[in-house]
């Protein structure tokens, strides 16, 4: 089996929850990061975990989700609605319940369109939200 590329079948991903997209996202959107850091020599070896932080971390995915919403189509803002508006148990230090909440949503789009094999479309909204 090919996990990175793995176009689920619909009904699949319909029966996965908001959060169970979200946990699979945050993977798909940690990876791009890492790949980007290291592809645009943002970091040595010693500082590229600290440097994913400043991507990865849930008020740093909410402003960066602030550059894609305008573009999502239909589909993708039901799905990153259902997931801004599913029910965590904490919030962590350092953020709002809002940006968590946004940064939950947009790792939900994420899982959502790996499992789909839209990677082409998680590229182009990867690099919109990476452009400075």
């Amino acid at each position: 089996m090919d996990y990175f590329h793995l176009p689920a079948d619909q009904d699949n991903i319909g029966q996965i929850s908001s959060l169970g997209l979200a946990y699979l996202g945050d993977g798909v959107y940690e990876l791009m990061v890492r790949t980007w850091l290291c592809l645009h020599g943002k970091a040595t070896n010693k500082g590229l975990h600290r440097a994913a932080l400043n991507y990865v971390s849930a008020p740093a995915q909410a402003r960066r989700a602030q550059k894609i919403l305008p573009v999502l189509t239909q589909e993708e803002q039901e799905v990153f609605r259902r997931g801004r508006n599913s029910h965590t148990a904490t919030i962590p230090k350092g953020a709002s319940v809002a940006e968590y909440h946004t940064a939950t949503a947009l790792e939900a789009l994420f899982g959502w369109l790996y499992l789909r094999g839209e990677t082409v479309r998680l590229n182009e909204l990867f690099t919109m939200m990476m452009e400075e």
